[in-house]
C-alpha cells in the first residue's frame, strides 16, 4: 500500500497571493469570523480567500482611481463599490499621499493659470492654480488656496528651480512680481492650450462646474482628488 506524505499544517494548499501573485503562501491563523487567513513569504502581506466587506478587496484602490479620474463623486463611488462614504475619502487621501509628482524636465515651455472653485460651501471661493507642459499637455505642479502671491509662488518656484525656458500667463498682476521678466510670456493666445485644459477638468470633475450643486468638503479632499487625476 502506498503511503500518503504527511502534510504540514502550515501549508497555503497551493493558494496564490492577490497582491503579488506569489505561490509562497502559508496559512496564518484565523479571523475574528473564522475565517482562514494567509501570509505570503514573498510580499509579506495577508490576505483571505474571501472577504465580506468589499473595502477589503485587493483590487479596490485600482477602482477608485479609475472612478475618480472618470468623474465619480464619492457617494457614486461609494455606491458602484457597495462600500461606505468614510471608507472612500480615506482611501483616496491615502492614495494620494502614496502618488508621486512627475520629473520636472530642464528647458521646457510651461503655461500656468488658475481655476475657481468651492470648499466647504458656495460662499467660499477657492482657487486651483496648476503648471501644465506645452509640449507633453501633462500638469507638472498645482496648489490649491487663495489667489494670492504665495500660493501662485508655489507652481512658479518649481518651474524656475526646473531651469524653465519660459512660462506662459494671463494678464493677472501678481505674475509680474513672481516670474523673471526674462521667461515670463504673456502675449496673446500664449494660454489656449491650458484654458481649453480648464473645461475638460470641469467637464470631469462635477465639483468644479460653474453651475452645479456639487463642491468639495474640505481642501484635503480636493488636493487628493486632483492629485489622483493629475498624477495617477
Amino acid at each position: 500500500m502506498e503511503r500518503k506524505q504527511p502534510s504540514c499544517c502550515k501549508c497555503g494548499g497551493g493558494r496564490s497571493c492577490p497582491h503579488c501573485n506569489g505561490a509562497e503562501t502559508i496559512k496564518s491563523g484565523k479571523t475574528n469570523a473564522n475565517k482562514q487567513r494567509y501570509y505570503c513569504k514573498k510580499c509579506r502581506q495577508r490576505f483571505i480567500t474571501f472577504y465580506t466587506y468589499n473595502a477589503y478587496l485587493p483590487d479596490i484602490n485600482r477602482q477608485i482611481i479609475l472612478f475618480t479620474k472618470e468623474g465619480l463623486g464619492i457617494h457614486s463611488t461609494a455606491r458602484v463599490l457597495s462600500i461606505s462614504t468614510t471608507t472612500v475619502l480615506s482611501q483616496i487621501i491615502s492614495i494620494a499621499k502614496s502618488i508621486k509628482p512627475p520629473t520636472l524636465v530642464k528647458g521646457r515651455v510651461y503655461e500656468v493659470n488658475e481655476i475657481r472653485t468651492c470648499v466647504g460651501n458656495k460662499k467660499t471661493v477657492i482657487w486651483i492654480v496648476y503648471a501644465l507642459d506645452r509640449l507633453t499637455k501633462e500638469v507638472k505642479s498645482f496648489n490649491v488656496g487663495r489667489r494670492t502671491n504665495k500660493t501662485l509662488r508655489c507652481v512658479i518656484r518649481s518651474l524656475e528651480l526646473s531651469q524653465a525656458k519660459r512660462i506662459c500667463t494671463d494678464r493677472l498682476k501678481n505674475y509680474r512680481y513672481i516670474i523673471h521678466r526674462k521667461i515670463h510670456d504673456i502675449r496673446t493666445y500664449g494660454t489656449n492650450p491650458i484654458e481649453r485644459y480648464n473645461l475638460t477638468l470641469r467637464t470631469h470633475l462635477k465639483r468644479l462646474h460653474r453651475r452645479s450643486i456639487c463642491f468639495s468638503k474640505s481642501i484635503a479632499v480636493l488636493s487628493a482628488i486632483l492629485r489622483i487625476y493629475f498624477y495617477g
